[in-house]
């Protein structure tokens, strides 16, 4: 039985009006906005998310209603977002065959830094992406789709150089395979001096990610340097320390860690290959204890189907996975989860409770096809959730 108090959630205020000094709009929460440019979209506002404000113009879109707002700078615009991630996107070609089979592959992309945002997007969070983009024939596509998304884009650099691709095949069982065509790519160019202290301060949570610090030096700079900067600022820091075997050796990757640790409030690692690169286990039990021991505040370690393990204070939590009936495709599941549980942390769920939320993201994505279009939607997540806390 999943308990969940969702009258606890503060969906009411508006931090945003509050923080950037303009008024409320209604009932609408900070991630109903879209940031996009120099306008802001309020998206269903007759939904039953909050009432329709006076101020809102109609537009053609009956879904869609545009605010002009010209007393909201360009420097309170880049505040908005309430989760920001660092790292890279990749084109994804995916293949339901192993790629030496394949013959055809579905064009869509990915990446883990990326992925996380579109999951708490997708929920109702407000998120931005600080990345480097290549001037390669898809640059255009990357661009259009995180800012279809609702993805704040007034971070991402533009460079020459190419975008990284990689290669995604499923395996029996639902496994996946990846090849990886990324060293040298424009993304992996990112370095401390892309990042802006105020646009971080502005946000609620920063999300680091393993993967972004693996795939080049002034990258793991950026990392260290983004984290020092959130946590000066009083903003939160959420790891992902994701190992890729094919990035580095354990070594690498826990000493890459060990720079960051001090900063974290949320980690999020995974068993087994994140807990096997840090301590030679896979007991999630050990790795709770272990960075909790170090004031790491919240643990929450991720076991595919076995669900998750939370270490918060002075407990240890259990949370099942909820996995659906179908077919299993496992690519962003973990990332889904991460989306999931910071979204339900930043409307007012405890540990146990976001982390149930997370696992229902996580096992509804499951049942799509690769990252993006398996990745589930505010009302499917909160139907699934609600219909559980009844059992």
């Amino acid at each position: 039985m999943l308990g969940v108090r969702l009258g606890r959630f503060q969906y009411g205020d508006n931090p945003i009006a509050r923080n950037s000094g303009q008024r409320r709009l209604g009932r609408a929460r900070p991630s109903d906005y879209a940031v996009h440019r120099s306008h802001i979209y309020l998206h269903n506002a007759d939904d039953d998310r909050g009432d329709t404000h006076p101020d809102l113009l109609a537009t053609e879109n009956p879904q869609m209603r545009q605010i002009i707002t010209p007393r909201i700078t360009g420097d309170q615009i880049q505040k908005m977002p309430e989760i920001l991630s660092i790292g890279e996107c990749m084109i994804e070609l995916f293949s339901e065959e192993p790629i030496e089979e394949a013959h055809t592959f579905t064009r869509s992309l990915a990446g883990d830094s990326f992925n996380i945002l579109v999951a708490a997007q997708r929920l109702g969070t407000s998120t931005g992406y600080v990345t480097r983009l290549g001037d390669d024939p898809f640059a255009g596509y990357l661009l259009q789709t995180w800012e279809g998304e609702g993805i704040d884009t007034s971070h991402v650099r533009k460079v020459p150089g190419f975008n990284a691709v990689h290669f995604v095949s499923l395996l029996p069982g639902g496994d996946r395979e990846f090849v990886y065509y990324r060293t040298g790519s424009a993304p992996s160019t990112i370095e401390p001096g892309d990042l802006d202290s105020d646009y971080i301060g502005g946000a609620r949570i920063q999300h680091l990610s393993g993967i972004t610090q693996a795939i080049s030096t002034t990258a793991r700079q950026t990392v260290l340097k983004a984290a020092q900067i959130a946590k000066g600022k009083g903003i939160s820091v959420s790891y992902d320390p994701n190992y890729r075997h094919q990035l580095w050796s354990h070594d690498e990757a826990r000493e890459a860690m060990e720079e960051v640790i001090p900063y974290v409030d949320y980690f999020l690692p995974n068993v087994p290959a994140d807990s096997q690169m840090m301590l030679g286990t896979d007991d999630p039990h050990e790795v709770v204890a272990h960075f909790r021991s170090r004031g790491v505040p919240v643990v929450a370690v991720t076991r595919g189907e076995h669900g998750a393990v939370l270490g918060v204070e002075d407990q240890v939590i259990e949370v099942s996975a909820y996995r659906p009936d179908g077919p299993i495709d496992t690519t962003a599941a973990g990332d889904a989860f991460n989306g999931g549980f910071l979204h339900g942390i930043l409307n007012g769920m405890d540990v146990e409770e976001a982390a149930r939320l997370g696992s229902v993201t996580a096992g509804l994505k499951l049942r799509g096809r690769g990252a993006l279009t398996g990745m589930p939607y505010r009302e499917e997540v909160f139907n699934v959730y609600e219909r559980l806390r009844q059992v």
